[in-house]
């Protein structure tokens, strides 16, 4: 299936008066500063992870452990983006954000990335407990976590260096509407490996 624009849209244009806390499933692509590849590459159809992958996917798959009551759908790492479709339940508080977020809660890029080969993104308190956590706070939590982990790497393995944040600013979004969309959106994920080349974020 290939990019889809009803179903990509840029953070920036919301729905007005829509409460991005209440329950529903959420799609989201984050794409890499400058479209960098740095997480591996489509070979033969598939994505093949490098080590920077591996932990883009583990750092995913560990945001449970700081959002208990979200729960985490269908999800690809691409060599300069990822895709993945969150859950949020009904009335969640914020449960184990505390020193997550980098930078202001609720904020358009959600964390402050910082350049690799300096000191890590500052870890600072989230939002104040009992208020659910949003779109943009998980996908917050999300980059400042991985940029950290991708630093330090940098440093220890070295690891590609980026250009000054590993993840661009802004982040695409899109309220899953029904169980067409889901479907449509699941197999999107499932099978963008197989259309890499004429993926929107292929370089």
């Amino acid at each position: 299936m290939k990019y889809n624009p009803g179903i990509h849209h840029r953070r920036s244009i919301r729905l007005q008066g829509y409460d991005y806390s209440r329950a529903g499933l959420y799609f989201v692509t984050i794409c890499t500063r400058d479209r960098l590849c740095l997480f591996g590459k489509i070979q033969n159809g598939k994505m093949i992870l490098n080590d920077a992958g591996t932990m883009i996917e583990r750092q995913w798959q560990e945001l449970i452990n700081h959002f208990e009551k979200n729960k985490l759908h269908e999800f690809i790492v691409m060599p300069n983006h990822f895709h993945g479709i969150i859950e949020f339940p009904v009335g969640v508080p914020l449960v184990g954000t505390q020193n997550v977020f980098g930078g202001t809660p609720n904020v358009s890029a959600g964390t402050r990335d910082v350049p690799a080969g300096t000191r890590d993104v500052p870890q600072t308190t989230g939002q104040p407990q009992g208020i659910a956590p949003t779109v943009g706070n998980v996908v917050g939590a999300f980059k400042s976590l991985s940029t950290n982990e991708y630093i330090r790497n940098v440093k220890k393995n070295d690891w590609q260096p980026f250009n000054k944040k590993l993840w661009q600013r802004n982040f695409y979004e899109h309220i899953v509407r029904d169980h067409g969309s889901y479907r449509q959106i699941a197999e999107y994920i499932q099978t963008n490996p197989l259309q890499w080349q004429e993926d929107k974020y292929y370089e």
